[in-house]
């Protein structure tokens, strides 16, 4: 069964290639149906893959096996974290198709295959980014995947905001991309080898790290942190959030951001984690210092925004924050934490972006401040948009109250008050737009106040106003929630996360009491936040002291370039000690 592993590639490419190839003649309903189909094939064989297999295992695509131990064909990896997140990536992408069902008024050029066939292409990037064992492979497949997700984000090209959005996403993150390509130009330099394993192996031959080595590492680690989004590389993610089709933001903040984070915890794993790579403090300091600035940034910036995009588009930035936190661990306790956090965060906030969609197309806008009130009669969209909220707080049982109480807990210290803060400050966000636009509390704030980015004048993405919500997109948020709920709730699934990643039975993840004790105490700030902020008016939007952090975001490509710089240069600094006193 491990042959087919390849088919989690191929799967998807096929079925794009084909509604490239016959979409223009086929109905809507067809082409929808056939990527559906394909993506569903895909995550079934994965589950398969993960269930029936009894271990880790190599494929070499097409018979190109090593021969001397030199090799030169592409080498996939059917391990439990890579072949579990390809399920996590297909499911979502399943969810996203049946949400967007018959969802854009009007194929562009009537060509019905054009949305489902890019959403299927972004599907093989990440399958292929998650199970491939060769660095440079895992370059070409994000790189298929970032593409892809600007001509997605500029779906509606027709709107200057979306080409403009795209535009931004493109320029900031390919100059990532070049980051990383140079940075495997210096491992493969020094090593000859490009499979991660190989060149791990190979630098530890060689003796202690350099400056080749830490260069290599700051340059991989920068393309990866800005697919992450991670502050300050995360200036590309509001601005193209705002302005991509909500079926896209739901894949961008769902799974996306989470292979960035991902490519840095493997990597570092594979390649810079032995005697010649990057010692241990020096990863740790560099991860957690940025981990805990993007949680930082994101929290501020998340409770400051009215564009219920932009707003749920920083509380990713905060959560990625937290997640680096985790990885920057090095321990089994952070990894599993952060990969059960991933795992309830990924549905959580997907649902959320389903959600703000349904108010898009209901009364073309996303502003807090036009919506007051207007939502009254959305009373399911108000219960997930309030689940939502709490589970972003990290409320117990959810996975990301459970993925955030393991975490929280192997870091300890302050920052575990960094968690509880973060969690309380972006939940806090959810549940005060939840509670002025779906209940209409509180006075209805000022029409006449500018702002940089309000929300309102949006187009229906939907061609025309919605008149009565679809099924489906009721449907796939509500899904969405209970399969983030189940993975925290459900005996065992938690443990099986760890057994999958090699933690020792001793260390599994569970929760326990000072767990449920934090997640309690965040979810009960997050709450007291919103309520204060409905009920009171303070805490507003637009805070005096958050002005010069709000105009950092200025929407400027040259300032984000200038930042991108800037976090290389943080990122590099944060590293040296470690290779100077190596």
């Amino acid at each position: 069964m491990s042959r087919l592993l390849p088919l989690l590639v191929a799967v998807p490419l096929f079925g794009a290639a084909l509604l490239v190839a016959v979409g223009r003649r086929l109905p809507r309903t067809l082409a929808e149906v056939l990527a559906l189909a394909a993506s569903a094939g895909t995550a079934g064989l994965a589950l398969a893959l993960l269930f029936a297999t009894p271990g880790d295992f190599l494929v070499w695509v097409g018979g190109w096996t090593p021969r001397h131990g030199e090799s030169v064909g592409i080498v996939l990896i059917g391990d439990r974290a890579g072949v579990g997140l390809v399920a996590l990536v297909s499911l979502l992408v399943v969810a996203v198709l049946v949400y967007s069902w018959r969802y854009f008024e009007e194929p562009p050029r009537r060509h019905a295959g054009t949305f489902p066939a890019l959403v299927l292409l972004f599907q093989a990037g990440m399958c292929g980014f998650a199970i491939t064992g060769d660095l440079f492979n895992a370059f070409v497949f994000f790189e298929l995947m970032s593409v892809v997700a600007y001509a997605l984000t500029g779906y509606r090209v027709e709107d200057p905001k979306a080409v403009q959005g795209a535009l931004t996403f493109g320029v900031v993150t390919s100059l990532g991309a070049y980051a990383t390509l140079m940075g495997i130009v210096l491992l493969y330099a020094r090593t000859g080898e490009l499979g991660m394993r190989q060149i791990g192996a190979r630098l530890d031959q060689q003796g202690g790290p350099d400056a080749l080595v830490l260069s290599a590492f700051v340059l991989v680690l920068t393309g990866l942190l800005v697919k992450a989004a991670a502050a300050p590389f995360h200036f590309w993610l509001p601005d193209a959030h705002a302005v991509a089709p909500t079926p896209v933001c739901m894949l961008l903040s769902g799974v996306m951001v989470e292979l960035g984070v991902y490519g840095v915890w493997r990597v570092h794993d594979t390649v810079f984690a032995g005697t010649g790579g990057i010692p241990a403090p020096s990863v740790t300091r560099a991860l957690v210092t940025l981990g805990a600035l993007s949680a930082a940034v994101g929290a501020v910036m998340c409770w400051q925004q009215r564009h219920l995009k932009r707003l749920l588009a920083f509380s990713t930035v905060a959560h990625t924050g937290l997640f680096l936190v985790g990885v920057g661990l090095l321990t089994p306790e952070g990894r599993d934490g952060v990969a059960i956090y991933l795992l309830g965060h990924s549905g959580v906030k997907a649902a959320l972006f389903a959600a703000t969609g349904i108010l898009l197309d209901r009364y073309g806008s996303v502003d807090e401040h036009e919506l007051h009130g207007r939502a009254r009669g959305l009373r399911s969209v108000a219960c997930l948009f309030a689940v939502g909220g709490l589970a972003l707080a990290g409320l117990p049982p959810f996975g990301s109250g459970l993925g955030k109480a393991v975490t929280e807990e192997a870091a300890g210290g302050p920052l575990t008050v960094l968690f509880v803060v973060v969690s309380a400050a972006t939940g806090g966000a959810a549940l005060r737009v939840a509670a002025r636009v779906f209940l209409g509390w509180g006075p209805r704030p000022a029409s006449d106040r500018p702002y940089e980015t309000s929300g309102t004048g949006e187009e229906p993405e939907t061609g025309a106003p919605l008149g009565r919500v679809p099924l489906t997109m009721l449907t796939v948020p509500a899904v969405l929630l209970t399969a983030a709920l189940l993975v925290g709730a459900v005996p065992g699934c938690a443990a099986a996360v760890g057994r999958a990643l090699g933690t020792p039975p001793a260390l599994l993840p569970h929760w326990s009491a000072a767990g449920v004790g934090l997640g309690l105490t965040s979810t009960a700030l997050a709450v007291g936040l919103a309520a204060l902020a409905v009920r009171t008016g303070s805490l507003r939007e637009g805070l005096y002291w958050t002005r010069p952090l709000r105009r950092l975001h200025s929407g400027h490509v040259g300032d984000y370039v200038a930042w991108l710089l800037a976090g290389t240069v943080l990122l590099g600094a944060l590293a040296l000690p470690g290779v100077l006193s190596g």
